[in-house]
């Protein structure tokens, strides 16, 4: 017997195990005997919609779109008071979001923040090193040329504490 007969024969046995279980499952579960054309054609039809050309954009996840915002201080400020932290580097926020653009859109921001300088032994260390990584997400609405966050829809998702 050639190497392929003897594939296609396990593969043949694997399926025909593989329906066999299937069906005795159903049985089992539904106390019903299985109407066995049902199940084949609703195996068929799921294997298809998953290899169906017009789901595969469904399937895929877009990059997200990259937002311009003004008033990137008040933003901040706000961001800092719901986080708890003593800083938010303006220079390092990254506004982005996968809706549609339109006058008003769901957000998510990521900013790196900074907490109060420590002192050891009587010395102050003042670092410029962030030490949290905040993330929130708020709503936008376009104004004057860009998109303004909403100070009071800001939700803080996470904070990480960065070594």
């Amino acid at each position: 017997m050639g190497n392929g007969l003897k594939i296609i024969l396990i593969v043949l046995l694997f399926i025909g195990f593989f329906e066999l279980g299937l069906f005795s499952s159903y049985t089992i579960v539904t106390s019903n005997v299985p109407n066995i054309q049902e199940l084949v054609d609703f195996q068929v039809n799921t294997i298809k919609g998953f290899l169906n050309p017009e789901n595969v954009n469904e399937a895929l996840i877009k990059d997200p779109t990259k937002i311009e915002i003004i008033k990137k201080n008040d933003a901040a400020r706000a961001l800092e008071e719901k986080s708890g932290v003593d800083g938010i580097n303006v220079d390092s926020m990254n506004v982005t979001t996968y809706d549609e653009l339109k006058n008003e859109i769901n957000v998510s921001i990521e900013a790196l923040g900074y907490s109060a300088p420590n002192s050891t032994s009587g010395q102050i260390i003042i670092s410029q090193k962030p030490v949290y990584k905040v993330m929130a997400t708020a709503t936008a609405k376009y104004k004057e040329g860009g998109y303004k966050i909403d100070p009071e829809s800001i939700v803080i998702e996470s904070i990480l504490k960065l070594y």
